[in-house]
């Protein structure tokens, strides 16, 4: 966004939200409030907020339980039997996948584990990965785990991209160059779509097609990407990734993820994998008497281990019809206005008393924006707290905002700015 196209007055904000095509949205969202007032909520990029929808769908199988019990498996509106294949089509779209290649199930961090016993297969001289340096601490414990796992030490085996120093941000033509350099003995590259830390967007399609002709696994973290950014999986090629649910797309805390396997691998049943009943061939599943080789089904549903959580699901059920009535590109467009025009009131009244980490470039940003203030950064926490604004903070002295396109404004927006000067007056 050009941001001579901004103004700082409250009318102006005002008058975006009016034209806001999205504006809708919101209402279907529950709001906190304090001192009987809704707060301007910025940290929907580590919780949500709750889609009212939520409720009615869990009350709904709580109901299926009460009246059916068992036979809620077959005879419920939606069957708990099949109910992760609720999610096939609208989770294919959702990252841009096709029908098959996504499945519903645990948690990030647990299908990164099931990736990586698939997909990280090392060799004596190709054994490292290759991540972000400010790989999320609950993926850097699964490859340190893994790595360990198969007789390697993770001091030597996991390696970061570059950055220059005194820099956050990770030069993408570094990034490149790193990986063709050091790809003969990488064996996964396994990135953040999306830095949790700096709100960076990687390129995720180049840094997999150098990954690939050096002959690496490309993973992708799409945590902080999904339901934030458009995502093309499939297209780009990327081998698997993985996903929580309660960020961008508001379905609960702790609630269940996702997981990609792109469709050459979800035919290969020769692929080491964990396995249990929920990804054997369903026509076989139940025979335990007379069958009991596992045999995987097509398809990322074939490395489920157990059968799907349903209260876990039934939330996400009415978030993902939200993002399939939005529509991605829509989104996309307002994230990019919203978070232009937060970064235009934060240049405008902080000055040099906060930094930008993340990059200015709407092209390499999702909805996300990290500030660090270079003084006193509890205080400015405190100032906006007293004002009814809801950042996060990452210690010791960066906060994150995240204007979500669903149900952030305009005048969200606006409120953090005047919130800001008063925390920098």
């Amino acid at each position: 966004m050009n941001p001579s196209t901004f103004s700082l007055d409250e009318s102006s904000a005002l008058e975006r939200d009016r034209c806001d095509v999205l504006a809708s949205f919101r209402s279907r969202f529950a709001i906190p409030q304090r001192d009987g007032r809704e707060v301007a909520y910025f940290a929907g990029n580590s919780l949500g907020l709750m889609p009212h929808s939520a409720r009615e769908n869990v009350e709904r199988e709580l109901e299926e339980w009460k009246t059916l019990a068992l036979d809620a498996h077959f005879d419920a509106e939606y069957p708990w039997y099949s109910y992760h294949e609720i999610f096939r089509e609208s989770g294919a779209r959702l990252v841009g996948a096709k029908s098959g290649e996504v499945v519903m199930m645990n948690g990030l961090t647990v299908n990164l584990n099931l990736m990586l016993i698939s997909f990280y297969r090392p060799k004596p001289d190709r054994y490292k990965i290759v991540t972000e340096p400010n790989c999320f601490p609950s993926d850097l414990y699964a490859l340190q785990a893994q790595v360990r796992n198969h007789g390697f030490n993770p001091a030597d085996a996991i390696i970061t991209l570059p950055v220059s120093n005194g820099e956050y941000l990770v030069q993408m033509e570094d990034a490149l160059a790193y990986i063709e350099e050091h790809g003969r003995e990488t064996a996964l590259v396994h990135i953040g779509g999306v830095d949790y830390f700096t709100g960076q967007l990687f390129d995720i399609a180049a840094i997999t097609r150098v990954a690939h002709e050096r002959g690496c696994v490309v993973g992708v973290d799409l945590a902080h990407a999904a339901g934030n950014v458009p995502l093309r999986m499939h297209d780009w090629g990327v081998d698997y990734a993985v996903w929580c649910s309660y960020k961008y797309l508001n379905s609960g805390p702790g609630s269940i993820a996702g997981c990609f396997v792109h469709e050459r691998h979800g035919k290969d049943a020769s692929l080491p994998r964990l396995a249990g009943w929920w990804g054997n061939d369903p026509d076989t599943r139940f025979e335990m008497d007379t069958t009991r080789d596992f045999v995987p089904r097509d398809g990322a549903e074939g490395w489920q281990v157990s059968n799907p959580p349903i209260f876990a699901m039934a939330p996400l059920k009415g978030s993902l019809k939200i993002f399939d009535e939005a529509g991605i590109d829509a989104l996309r467009k307002k994230s990019v206005e919203l978070t232009g025009y937060l970064e235009f009131v934060v240049k405008e009244y902080a000055g040099d008393a906060i930094e930008l980490i993340t990059p200015s470039d709407p092209e390499q940003r999702g909805c996300q924006l990290s500030l660090r203030a270079r003084e006193r950064p509890r205080e400015f926490l405190d100032v906006l707290s007293a004002a009814g604004i809801v950042p996060d903070f990452r210690p010791p002295d960066v906060i994150r905002a995240a204007p979500v396109p669903l149900y952030n404004t305009f005048h969200d927006v606006w409120r953090f700015g005047q919130a800001l000067k008063r925390a920098v007056g």
